[in-house]
């Protein structure tokens, strides 16, 4: 009886000291840590803005165009992803909305030029297809 308690008190000891080791443990090296979640920044934000604000109402959600009714005065707006938008090329684009024209306002005060630009781009990549 005399040995039963040292040894327990040893193997209890042992037990304890084997536990909060295990508690204090770091992940093994093998173990690949996880990967950070990066957001895809949208770089036709501000292009986004400007369609919406300015060449929804003609034009459309979906670039379609179409017969539309604009203070008072009924205007074919042309499509802008098939027929001849997809032969204009960027400058082209670039003009008409800084110059206007065939019933279409100018922009040339209300939208800077690289945004202008960035426009043409967004035209290109959401309504034609293009990179």
């Amino acid at each position: 009886m005399k040995l039963v308690i040292p040894v327990s008190l040893i193997l209890m000891v042992f037990l304890v000291s084997s536990c909060s080791n295990t508690e204090k443990a770091t992940p093994s090296s093998t173990t690949t840590p996880a990967a950070k979640a990066t957001a895809t920044p949208d770089e036709f934000a501000s292009a986004r803005v400007n369609y919406a604000k300015h060449c929804v109402e003609c034009h459309g959600a979906q670039g379609e165009g179409g017969l539309k009714t604009v203070d008072k005065v009924r205007l074919k707006v042309p499509s802008l992803s098939e027929g001849h938008a997809l032969k204009h090329t960027d400058e082209d684009f670039v003009e008409q909305i800084v110059k206007g024209g065939d019933g279409m306002p100018e922009f040339k005060s209300k939208i800077p030029p690289p945004e202008i630009t960035l426009l043409v781009r967004f035209v290109r990549h959401e309504f034609q297809g293009k990179p």
